[in-house]
């Protein structure tokens, strides 16, 4: 409490972005950005003409891949179809939803709370996507939850901050604009995307886990089943498809979902991936580590195992548990 017996006033989320960084217009749970560098080591020397990524949420890996100038283009694509709306404003239109967001962040001023509720109620009704920007960058650890009756977005607001200023998110989304300029966006279903890539392309899958997208918060618009997806990969591998999936991830005492089936013949690694996100929600701070999965016709691509070993910083001797 403050010296006058009130509540603290909210805090904005942060401040700009260092000089050079990869820039990050919104924040998103479950994110890629702490594991963009080992997945970016994957990429064939030279880089790509194009990366497809399929679940984009808040596709940090095509950001971080054209920041780093290792994709010529990038196609992105998710089944939230605000959430592909927004980014289109973000590559296409970044003075509109600079504008938008400005608004919405002064108009909150007044009572942040209510605000936040007549928000995304208005957004559940419109699905108007510089709502979703608004609500992402205040509700409660970026942790995005669907309503499992209604498909509505019902996280709650964290309190203790307003969100980015909007002078910092201007800066964000200037940024990310440029950065990604000329990306393709799309919303629908991974299938098409994933399996039709051509063969000098470097698809990148970071599906729902497991373990949470059929929970009863309802986390994800829709969810995946195991085998549905084993047989779309199946195909792609087939069509020798060079791609790399980050799928069931495992903390010190838990392990969410099945492997991917070992006939599918990808290679698997584990990588310490950072913090779970889901533990400090709950007040627990464990290490996570990240099944990544790199189909055959990219490890060709990279050398072999051994390679692959070498680019992602692990010892040959031990590569981490296989399927």
């Amino acid at each position: 409490m403050s010296a006058a017996g009130h509540p603290p006033e909210p805090r904005t989320a942060d401040g700009p972005s260092p000089p050079g960084a990869v820039p990050q217009v919104f924040p998103y749970q479950g994110s890629k950005r702490a594991l963009a560098g080992r997945i970016l080591s994957l990429f064939p020397d030279g880089g790509v003409p194009r990366l497809v990524e399929p679940f984009a949420g808040s596709a940090a890996v095509s950001v971080a891949a054209r920041h780093r100038g290792l994709a010529s283009a990038a196609h992105i694509s998710d089944v939230n179809e605000p959430l592909m709306a927004l980014w289109r404003l973000v590559i296409e239109d970044p003075r509109r939803l600079i504008d938008e967001y400005t608004r919405l962040w002064n108009e909150q001023l007044a009572d942040p709370r209510a605000y936040f509720l007549r928000t995304r109620a208005e957004f559940n009704a419109t699905k108007r996507p510089e709502l979703l920007l608004y609500l992402l960058c205040r509700c409660v650890k970026a942790a995005v939850r669907y309503s499992r009756r209604t498909g509505e977005f019902n996280q709650g607001a964290d309190h203790r901050r307003l969100g980015a200023r909007p002078g910092n998110m201007a800066d964000r989304i200037r940024r990310t604009s440029v950065t990604m300029r000329g990306s393709a966006v799309t919303t629908g279903g991974y299938e098409d995307a994933l399996v039709g890539a051509e063969p000098e392309a470097l698809v990148y899958l970071d599906p729902p886990y497991q373990g949470t997208s059929g929970a009863p918060d309802h986390r994800y618009l829709r969810g995946l089943r195991r085998d549905s997806f084993a047989e779309v990969l199946q195909r792609a591998v087939d069509n020798k498809v060079s791609f790399v999936v980050s799928y069931d991830m495992v903390t010190e005492d838990n392990t969410y979902g099945l492997a991917l089936p070992g006939e599918l013949g990808l290679t698997h690694r584990h990588v310490v991936a950072g913090t779970s996100s889901q533990a400090t929600l709950v007040g627990r701070r464990r290490v996570t580590v990240e099944s990544l999965y790199i189909s055959p016709a990219l490890l060709a691509r990279l050398g072999g195992a051994g390679a692959l070993d070498g680019r992602l910083g692990l010892e040959p001797a031990a590569p981490g548990p296989g399927p």
